[in-house]
């Protein structure tokens, strides 16, 4: 009857192949995989005969071979949900256990299995509460003399026991929390059993023990926030207003979670969150109302209503959301729920959140804000800049403007969730990485990369969600490595364009001498990476000896105050003396022409006070800079139309190089639509720095 069975499987998979290739398509065997979780349970009868009946498992297993291990080789063929039984003699054995899947690919498992005639002895019986699902007993049975065990978990209305191989852990979930009376039976080939019993308290989770779901990296104008470590909250915000609730005994507080905060509104009949006196948000640009709410079971449902402040009275619409027990419940609520109730959401000044049952559960609320999808683009349409260094100064990894080192492995199973495809983008080869957390890059084991003649790491990203990237440098011959980060946790990056990253190696504490692996990591989190032009280079001197890299952006989406790609903007005035120390030199490199500034310390750039430049259509702004001393250097924007100014500084300067900047516009805290001034600031030092290519841009 087994061999029925497979045989008619069998079939049935040629059919399905044969299906495939008569539609031209057999992608879907490149996602094939060998059979995983191989496991067996072995149940003995107490009859002291040694029969043993062995039920195997697997995900992905179409039938499995079995091998007993006392002394008869030959594999024994069980079709996957079947068992099989076999007599042994007193002693200890290895089963193994072959599973073979649809396609003929195959995963070995081995068991072992202790036939013995006495009654375990020895037990050590472990009951537990589950720490992550509420009301969850896990129980673990060892013992000598031991196959198997049964446990009775003493539920009224369930008399069914759960079985398991010694050592291996059942679970059960209970109706209700309370004492309850769990037996546990060891059996192993003896007559005799041995038995456990226990009162054991099954406990309820009433408070999530798991941070709310981790939110995108969104940009600043994508979203309004109201409560959440993500993004920037409106401020003055007030969560708990009550509006007289609290004599029904609804209450509020602000919930630690291993310094994560959320709002916990206990007894929620209703409560309200309120923006500060006079402040009110326009919605009406947003796509979406997003909430995460946890609850143990009390509350099943949440109404989230939106109240406007407009003129004649306030007004407001209600939609529902149902909530599941012990997870976080991710709301998202489209705005049009709200505007299809004839709702304005123009002038939004307070939110209200109502539970059902009425004043008799507990929510823990996190990440309230509006969104709308992302406007960072999520796919570079040009290609990153070209590098200027002679073939002689560079070791490259990867990159088609030169000949790089052999590769062993990219993007190796050391267990990360990161997969790797080649693409091209305007005909340039380019690395693309989703699911990013971490990623390895394998030259050759045999024959490390001698990097000691190296000043510089370089590389060239592009991403529409990553907010920590780091670069890590491994010598396997002395075991050592090290990481430097891009940007960190908490960092809002630079998303939706090429970023060039200039690293300097004595930054990496590590022997440079025998290099074997390099890695990006997001430290846990998960990404879309690409990635250009990775290599290492060496350049020193009192000024550059190349020009900076030549920006590929397209002039529609450019804004130029000096560079030779783009036809600049008006400058009525270029250093105008205000007190500082510094020249400027107009140079040129390699045909370009550069800005070379003398005795830095300030310096301004004006464009023209009667026709302020508005920058309110671009996202970035980008220079290439070249130093031989500076240690700080700030690009300070100027609104004189208002008076408003902002300043944001290099994070690291490397000297001895040209680095890329690119500053989200996002970052300074001024009016952009009417800029007038830009100016270079060393904070009162005074250092020689090279500037080419300063533009803003989408």
């Amino acid at each position: 009857m087994k061999k029925i069975k497979f045989i008619f499987g069998s079939l049935f998979a040629m059919l399905l192949i044969w299906n495939c290739a008569d539609d031209d398509n057999l992608n879907f065997l490149d996602d094939v995989v060998a059979p995983s979780n191989v496991t067996a349970l072995m149940q003995v009868t107490q009859d002291n005969t040694g029969l043993v009946t062995i039920t195997p498992n697997a995900v992905g297993a179409s039938l499995f071979n079995i091998v007993f291990g006392d002394g008869n080789e030959t594999p024994e063929e069980v079709v996957s949900g079947e068992s099989i039984t076999h007599t042994y003699e007193e002693g200890s054995y290895t089963v193994s256990i072959e599973a073979v899947g649809i396609t003929g690919l195959k995963t070995v498992s081995t068991m072992p299995l202790v036939v013995s005639f006495k009654a375990p002895e020895n037990l050590d019986i472990v009951i537990e509460n589950d720490i992550a699902i509420s009301k969850q007993v896990n129980v673990t049975a060892n013992a000598d003399f031991a196959i198997s065990y049964e446990v009775y978990f003493g539920e009224p209305g369930n008399d069914d026991p759960l079985v398991a191989n010694i050592g291996e852990t059942v679970s059960y979930t209970y109706q209700d929390s309370g004492t309850y009376t769990i037996r546990t039976v060891v059996m192993g080939a003896a007559i005799e059993t041995t038995e456990y019993v226990e009162e054991f308290v099954v406990t309820e989770i009433l408070q999530p023990i798991a941070p709310a779901p981790s939110q995108p990296n969104r940009d600043t104008q994508d979203v309004i926030s109201i409560f959440s470590s993500t993004y920037t909250d409106v401020s003055g915000t007030n969560y708990f207003p009550d509006w007289g609730q609290g004599g029904q005994g609804s209450s509020w507080a602000l919930f630690d979670l291993n310094g994560d905060e959320m709002l916990q509104y206990i007894n929620l009949s209703y409560q309200g969150i309120a923006l500060a006196d006079g402040t009110s948000v326009d919605v009406s640009g947003m796509e979406f109302l997003h909430m995460d709410v946890w609850t143990s079971g009390d509350t099943s449902r949440i109404e989230t209503s939106l109240i406007n402040n407009t003129p004649g009275g306030a007004t407001e619409a209600p939609v529902w959301s149902d909530l599941t027990a012990g997870e976080w419940t991710t709301i998202e609520i489209p705005i049009s729920d709200y505007t299809d109730q004839g709702l304005t959401v123009t002038d939004i000044f307070q939110l209200k959140l109502v539970g059902d049952p009425w004043a008799a559960g507990t929510v823990f609320v996190d990440n309230i804000y509006f969104f709308k999808p992302s406007t960072v683009a999520t796919v570079p349409e040009y290609n990153a800049p070209s590098p200027t260094y002679g073939a002689g100064d560079v070791i490259s990894i990867f990159s088609d403007s030169y000949t790089s080192v052999g590769i062993s492995e990219l993007n190796p199973n050391w267990g990360q969730t990161t997969t790797l495809t080649p693409v091209d983008i305007n005909g340039n080869n380019i690395w693309l990485y989703e699911a990013l957390n971490y990623t390895g890059i394998v030259t050759d084991y045999g024959n490390p990369t001698n990097l000691s003649g190296m000043d510089y790491l370089h590389f060239d990203y592009f991403t529409p969600d990553v907010t920590p990237l780091g670069f890590k440098i491994v010598n396997t011959v002395v075991g050592q490595e090290d990481i430097v980060w891009v940007s960190t946790v908490g960092e809002p990056g630079v998303r939706g364009t090429w970023v060039s990253v200039t690293i300097p190696l004595d930054d990496f504490a590590i022997d440079r001498s025998g290099v074997t692996q390099l890695l990006f990591d997001t430290a846990g989190g998960s990404a879309k990476v690409y990635v250009d032009n990775l290599y290492f280079y060496s350049e020193t001197g009192g000024q550059p000896t190349v020009e900076a890299p030549v920006p590929t952006i397209d002039a529609s989406d450019v804004m130029s105050i000096f560079s030779d790609s783009y036809t600049s903007v008006g400058i009525s005035e270029l250093n105008p003396n205000w007190g500082q120390t510094t020249t400027l030199t107009p140079i040129n490199i390699g045909g370009n022409n550069i800005w070379q500034y003398d005795l830095l310390n300030y310096t301004g750039i004006v464009t023209d006070y009667g026709n302020p430049t508005n920058l309110s259509g671009m996202k970035y702004v980008h220079f290439d800079y070249w130093t031989p001393d500076a240690t700080v250097l700030g690009l300070k924007i100027v609104n004189t139309v208002i008076g408003e100014e902002d300043i944001e500084f290099v994070s690291n300067i490397v000297t001895g190089t040209w680095v890329s900047v690119t500053i989200p516009l996002g970052d300074y805290d001024i009016d952009p639509s009417g800029v007038t001034q830009l100016l270079f600031d060393t904070t009162g030092a005074s250092a020689t720095v090279y500037i080419d290519n300063l533009y803003f841009h989408n």
